[in-house]
């Protein structure tokens, strides 16, 4: 699609300096501009890009001073990363927007499904599921029997959702995901070894998962992820873990069954959590670390492995890196006593 000079400044609320006919159809870095994109400058250390940047229209700051000619199309603005952050959401949405549910797609006849979905190849819904509206299902999606998806949710291609599961809306679910599958519950002393898992997962609303995350079902009752939970790629979270609204997980972490996670906590890549612990909201929890007791107090940054609270960290880390000095000293001590 293309676009002028003049209908991005609308959108924007920007006004123009150069030809308000010029057109673009693509976006481009700075540095790497094209005749035909659109790029921004937000950051002072890219102004040199702005004298010799082939990008036809570029985003700048309202107080930018220019000091030599430029080839560009400027649209000026008050925040131009934020402007631009605003055209590449606009642009994902045209992108993303597809309907229609393809010839090669099984929907169940005994499924409800909502206004607006789109199914793409080999996608397969079944019995008893619930679609709601604007729903987008992506090919080689598996979404099982008595599963309900909300409105306006995205799954990527080849996730897969087992039965009776529940997806909220303006939900995004990457590639690859598995919500469902079974949690890792196993008896090595009774003759049947495998304890049967049959609850399920609940995700709340606005929800969005990396790829290849897996949410295993609990087993009894629900594995819950609540309103605004936010995954990297590569999370795993255990049977019957809780974690409380508006907590953003980086790649790798991994949640052991039964531990209730508060809202706003914030874990970095890597943080493993054993299982039946109680974290209280806001906690921040530091790459690598390991958590392996409950932490009842709100707020707290935790660091190490195993955790504990980062400023005491930091302190002794300082000692263990003099350990080997410190252990010279006391042997000289020593030899010198006798």
């Amino acid at each position: 699609m293309e676009f002028t000079a003049q209908q991005i400044a609308g959108v924007l609320n920007g006004t123009i300096e150069g030809n308000p006919d010029a057109k673009i159809s693509k976006l481009s870095k700075i540095e790497q501009g094209e005749p035909g994109s659109i790029s921004f400058l937000a950051n002072p250390l890219y102004t040199q890009y702005i004298y010799n940047t082939d990008a036809t229209l570029v985003i700048v700051g309202k107080d930018l001073e220019l000091t030599a000619p430029v080839k560009a199309t400027l649209i000026r603005v008050d925040n131009p990363g934020g402007a631009f952050a605003k055209l590449l959401e606009m642009y994902n949405q045209v992108k993303l927007n597809k309907s229609g549910i393809s010839k090669h797609a099984y929907i169940s006849e005994n499924a409800t499904v909502g206004n607006n979905i789109y199914a793409g190849e080999f996608a397969v819904v079944s019995d008893g599921a619930k679609i709601g509206n604007n729903v987008k299902i992506y090919p080689q999606v598996f979404i099982g029997e008595n599963v309900v998806i909300g409105d306006n949710t995205t799954l990527f291609a080849g996730v897969k959702i087992y039965s009776d599961c529940v997806v909220g809306k303006d939900c995004i679910i990457h590639s690859g995901t598995v919500i469902g599958s079974d949690g890792f519950r196993f008896d090595p002393a009774a003759e049947i070894k495998k304890i049967p898992q049959i609850g399920n997962v609940v995700i709340g609303d606005d929800v969005e998962l990396g790829a290849n995350c897996a949410i295993d079902r609990a087993t009894l009752g629900s594995t819950i992820l609540h309103n605004g939970v936010k995954f990297d790629n590569l999370v795993h979270i255990a049977h019957n873990v809780e974690v409380g609204e508006n907590c953003y997980f980086a790649a790798c972490v991994v949640v052991a069954g039964s531990t209730k996670i508060g809202p706003g906590c914030m874990f970095s890549g890597q943080v493993g959590v054993v299982g039946h612990l109680t974290m209280a909201g806001g906690t921040i929890v530091t790459a690598q670390s390991g958590i392996s007791k409950s932490i009842p107090q709100t707020g707290t940054v935790q660091m190490g492995s195993p955790a504990f609270d980062a400023n005491k960290y930091r302190k002794a880390f300082i000692h263990f890196r003099n350990l080997d000095s410190i252990v010279q000293r006391i042997s000289v001590l020593e030899k010198a006593g006798k």
